[in-house]
């Protein structure tokens, strides 16, 4: 019981710099990120206040000074790897792991590859679970490429499978794919990913 009565106390006290709290809290969160206004909830601040913070680590983080930085899309804010990095994990997914993909890695690839362009929103529904991470992944093994922007409300950006996509899976044409499976409901016939 006193330990409770401790931990509530700890939380309560005012951090000596609530931008470092902001920071590990974002880290935490990973992709998903937060909206500012649950942020503000969390850490006992006003919305400006809230927003004064997230603008000061932006600000922060845009130094070259760092590989990543603070974004704000569509109302959530999260911690994304700078462009800059982009040919560097592109050289360590080379060579630390040149020929594994993961469960999540194969799933995505085989939406994007039958659908395509596609765009992030599109692959998420698909899944159900953020793809963000995993299509960096992609991205930087040069396995899937953006190829323009969809006419969708906010112009998610599309993707497509790319040339190494193609002589990694030693694939000629798309065509090549396996068809997929029909599934009926309810006595309708509906194509996964159609």
């Amino acid at each position: 019981m006193s330990e409770n009565i401790e931990n509530t106390a700890f939380v309560n006290e005012e951090p000596k710099n609530m931008a470092a709290v902001v920071e590990g809290l974002l880290y935490l969160l990973g992709e998903d990120g937060i909206k500012a206004e649950q942020l503000a909830l969390a850490i006992h601040k006003s919305d400006k206040e809230t927003a004064e913070i997230l603008e000061e680590i932006k600000k922060k983080y845009d130094s070259d000074e760092f590989g990543i930085e603070l974004v704000n899309y569509g109302g959530v804010w999260k911690f994304i790897t700078k462009k800059v990095v982009y040919p560097f994990a592109q050289e360590l997914f080379n060579n630390v792991k040149p020929n594994t993909l993961s469960q999540s890695a194969l799933e995505t690839l085989a939406i994007i590859a039958y659908k395509q362009p596609v765009t992030r929103v599109e692959i998420e529904e698909l899944r159900g679970v953020s793809a963000e991470t995993m299509l960096r992944r992609l991205l930087a093994r040069n396995l899937i490429k953006e190829v323009g922007r969809s006419e969708a409300p906010g112009r998610p950006i599309l993707y497509e499978v790319t040339e190494e996509f193609m002589d990694s899976f030693k694939l000629v044409d798309l065509k090549e794919l396996p068809d997929l499976p029909n599934y009926s409901t309810d006595d309708e016939n509906t194509e996964l990913f159609k």
